[in-house]
């Protein structure tokens, strides 16, 4: 086995990385990395977005946000928790767990924290969560990867993957905290992040010092990798698959709602009802919105350019645009 030190806290850099050697720089031996980001969420590769994150929450707290190529669920992942990656040339065609997270257990086993593997794609502690894992295949190579819950901040971690309700959240992180746990509570005796990973690395590689260095040649293609196929916009909402909305709200100048269809994160139709005033015509204000991104700031750029800021009595483009695309 082969590690890799990926030197960033950059998901796309480190998610490019692992695609760089995934598909264009094959070593001879198994891949291993292990690494963390700054505060994101990690969306699976057949979700919605839109469904899965509170993006909102998200946004003001400057959260990154991420498509994996994996299938799965959404992760939140932050300075607090480790991501762990294995790359390997195999020509299996069956998603197999086991042989990769077998030596994760084994590192926390001999540290004193009693791990099991729960049979699906979970890593638990006394029957809580602290570990989710995912594979896929991407060219010649199987790709698994995890992440570990070491010092994650739980209460940031469930406001920011559920609706924003101060009730439904303080609920929420109740229930998230008799679900999930973070490795640190059980370790024997205190260690700090750093140290932990020198452990779960030196253990996972069984003592083996055997490295790859990054090359300047090799970082400038794991950048271009990073925008391409996962910091740009198409890749994290145009894979979104197609759904429809209903969203209505109630405001000074009456009640409006919006029917709307989202293709590839993109608005392909539109109708609005209501019992507002206005002086366009209801086709006008959905016509207004095709063609548009459904994000927020993109919406209410295409309401104030096509005039109906100002044309709905007491409703204003900004109250519409946080309807439409909260």
């Amino acid at each position: 086995m082969i590690y890799i030190e990926t030197g960033s806290t950059d998901v796309y850099y480190n998610f490019g990385l692992e695609y760089y050697f995934a598909t264009e720089k094959q070593l001879d031996d198994t891949v291993f990395l292990f690494w963390r980001t700054t505060p994101t969420l990690m969306v699976g590769k057949y979700q919605n977005v839109l469904e899965e994150i509170n993006k909102p929450y998200a946004d003001a707290h400057g959260i990154r946000l991420v498509r994996r190529m994996s299938g799965g669920g959404t992760i939140y992942t932050d300075m607090g928790g480790w991501q762990f990656t294995f790359i390997q040339q195999k020509s299996a065609d069956e998603i197999e767990f086991h042989q990769y997270i077998a030596p994760v257990i084994g590192a926390l086993r001999e540290m004193g924290v009693d791990a099991s593997f729960n049979g699906r794609n979970d890593l638990t502690i006394g029957g809580r969560k602290f570990s989710g894992n995912a594979q896929y295949r991407l060219g010649e190579s199987v790709v698994h990867h995890g992440s570990l819950l070491f010092d994650t901040d739980i209460e940031q971690m469930v406001a920011s993957t559920t609706v924003d309700s101060y009730k439904i959240v303080s609920k929420s992180i109740k229930s998230v905290r008799d679900r999930v746990t973070n490795i640190a509570e059980h370790l024997p005796a205190p260690m700090d992040a750093d140290t932990f990973k020198q452990a779960m690395v030196r253990s996972i590689m069984n003592g083996s010092t055997r490295s790859y260095c990054v090359t300047a040649e090799d970082d400038v293609r794991i950048r271009q990798l990073a925008q391409e196929k996962f910091a740009s916009w198409e890749r994290i909402y145009g894979a979104n698959p197609t759904f429809n909305i209903d969203r209505s709200g109630r405001f000074a100048g009456g009640k409006i709602q919006f029917k709307i269809d989202v293709r590839k994160g993109v608005i392909r139709s539109a109708s609005v009802y209501g019992d507002f005033f206005s002086t366009l015509d209801a086709e006008a204000i959905g016509a207004a919105l095709i063609g548009c991104r459904y994000e927020r700031a993109a919406v209410l750029d295409a309401l104030r350019a096509h005039g109906v800021d100002g044309a709905i009595y007491r409703i204003s483009a900004e109250e519409m645009a946080g309807v439409i695309a909260d």
